[in-house]
Formats: C-alpha cells, sequence, structure tokens
C-alpha cells in the first residue's frame, strides 16, 4: 500500500524523558499517519540517516529517527544508573516510544530500519513487540549465526563468577584512555574509512556526527555499561535464537540489505542466514560497505520503499 504524501519538509527535533534520561529523537512528515522509525549503529546517531528520512516523508511516512540510549544526544548512563545496556533495553526503549510518542497520533503498526545494531535491536523488536511491527529492514544484521548448535549451559553459579568477571574488567580497563586515544588519534576515520567503500561519502558532517558524542565526559561510562550488557547478554537477546524465533510466527516481514564490500560484518553471514532462514529476503548491493544506507542512499531508499510499498498489507 503506498500512503499519500501529506505534510511538508520539515524535521522537528525533541527531547524525551525515558524512565528519567532524557532521549534525543526527531520527526520528519509527522502529519502521516504511517509510521518509520530509524535506528542507528554502533557510534553513531539519528543523525546518520542525514541522506533517507527526506525521501520516506516525501513518499507519505512519518519518519522518527531516534538516539538510543548511550549514542548521539541521548543520555550516557553508566552501570550505576542504569545497570546495563544491550538490545534488550533499547527494545524497551523503542517500546515505549512507540507507545509514548506514536501511539498518541496513529494506530498503525511501524516498519523499522536498522543499521548493523540498530537492525539488531530492530530484530529483537519484531520478536518481543510483535504485534506493533509491520516489517523490518535490517541493512546488516550483526552477530554470527549459529545453526544446529546448542549454546553451553552453565550452572548458576559459573555463570555468576563469568558475569563478575566480564564486569571487573571492564570497570578496570581504562577505557576513558581508550576514547581519549581513539579521538586524538584519528582512529574514528580510520574506522569509518574502513567500514565505507565509497571513501568520498566520508565528509566533516559524518566525522562529526560519530566523534562528537565520544568526547562528550559521560561517553566512557556509557561505553562500559554497554560492554558488560552485550557480554553478559542471555542467548534469548542473541541473533541466532530472535531468528529462530520470529521463523516460527513469520508474523513480521524480513528484509535484509548487504554491502557487497562490508568490511565488518562479510556477506557470506547475510547469505548464511537468507539460505537457513528462507523466509529472510537479501538484496545485496554491490561495490557498497557497512553503511549502505548512506553510501548509496538513492539505491538503498528505493530498494526500501518498494519492498514495504509492496507487502500485502499494511
Amino acid at each position: 500500500m503506498e500512503p499519500i504524501y501529506k505534510s511538508e519538509d520539515v524535521e522537528e527535533s525533541n527531547y524525551w524523558n525515558w524512565n528519567g534520561f532524557k532521549i534525543f529523537w526527531s520527526v520528519r512528515g509527522k502529519q502521516n499517519t504511517y509510521p518509520i522509525i530509524l535506528l542507528h549503529g554502533f557510534g553513531a546517531s539519528s543523525k546518520h540517516w542525514r541522506n533517507n528520512s527526506y525521501y520516506f516523508a516525501k513518499k507519505g511516512y512519518s519518519v522518527y529517527s531516534i538516539d538510543l540510549i548511550g549514542f548521539g544526544n541521548s543520555a550516557q548512563p553508566g552501570i550505576r544508573e542504569i545497570g546495563k545496556l544491550d538490545n534488550g533495553v533499547w527494545c524497551n526503549q523503542v517500546k515505549d516510544f512507540i507507545q509514548q510518542v506514536i501511539r498518541p497520533k496513529t494506530q498503525n503498526k511501524v516498519v523499522l530500519i536498522g543499521n548493523s545494531l540498530g537492525s539488531l535491536v530492530a530484530l529483537t523488536c519484531a520478536v518481543y513487540l510483535k504485534n506493533e511491527i509491520f516489517s523490518v529492514i535490517a541493512s546488516p544484521l550483526p552477530e554470527p549465526l549459529k545453526i544446529n548448535k546448542r549454546e553451553l549451559k552453565f550452572n548458576s553459579i559459573f555463570q555468576k563468577i563469568k558475569i563478575k568477571i566480564i564486569k571487573l574488567f571492564f570497570i578496570v580497563f581504562p577505557l576513558e584512555i581508550v576514547l581519549l586515544l581513539i579521538t586524538k588519534l584519528g582512529i574514528i576515520k580510520l574506522g569509518l574509512y574502513s567500514a565505507y567503500c565509497k571513501k568520498e561519502n566520508i565528509d566533516k558532517e559524518l566525522i562529526d556526527i560519530v566523534r562528537k558524542p565520544v568526547l562528550r565526559n559521560t561517553a566512557a561510562r556509557s561505553l562500559r555499561a554497554m560492554c558488560i550488557g552485550m557480554s553478559t547478554r542471555g542467548h534469548k537477546l542473541k541473533a541466532s535464537y530472535l531468528l529462530e524465533q520470529l521463523s516460527l510466527s513469520k508474523k513480521v516481514p524480513f528484509l535484509l540489505l548487504w554491502g557487497e564490500k562490508d568490511n565488518f560484518i562479510p556477506l557470506f553471514l547475510g547469505k548464511k542466514i537468507a539460505n537457513f532462514h528462507r523466509w529472510v529476503e537479501l538484496k545485496i548491493i554491490s561495490n557498497s560497505g557497512h553503511c549502505v544506507h548512506d553510501e548509496d542512499p538513492s539505491l538503498f531508499n528505493k530498494i526500501s520503499y518498494e519492498w514495504i510499498r509492496d507487502l500485502k498489507t499494511f
């Protein structure tokens, strides 16, 4: 179904209070009734969708971009404030955002579009919020897929010891110094050059999108909460389990958009997912890297829009 565009091209930025934390978000095409939420990747923010929100708004969608807690201009809590940060926490953030921000305006289901970590969050939402989600576009999906391999079951005592060791390691590990070196030694730019196939897309705006949140004095404590959270989360928050659960219902259509030359998450992993989960659709973008939506925005937008449009019902 192709919605009708109603609103002007105006992007509004806002802060939302989520459980006492300030969350930055923006919307374009807010008068439209078919919602899309754009979920950024690790180290990025809602501004990384700089070349996408306008397109979808012009096609008739209300396009929401949100800074996941710990990233961008959102609050950067540490383990004392939030305990941990993982895709379960970010899924809860999206759930409450839908209920508190989107639902007062429309009851239509939400399309989730994610990049990397944002894709994992979108997948998590598709499983645990399936009645709210219309479809998911993941570009790409992180984490290796485990097939026919049972996760080792440790007894509760060993598991508690393991978690304590991980927590102790990241508490002691000098992340403050690491982040300082990252900003001073040009490592951010080097990382972007590894992530992007099209180097000409790496401009000052992009570097600032990644660099500025790292310079905040709360960045290290929040990164520590992420390292602990993502390292100690249970199997029910991992991609293999989530895909298995989604495959049981096939309730949420799922598209993988993968850069052919992704150096961070190789294409063979996307092919592995699509081969094992036949209901997942894979589209490969040639001569593109880890951030297809920013490297080839015109192609990314067109493929995403046409796929959503051609689904049987919205």
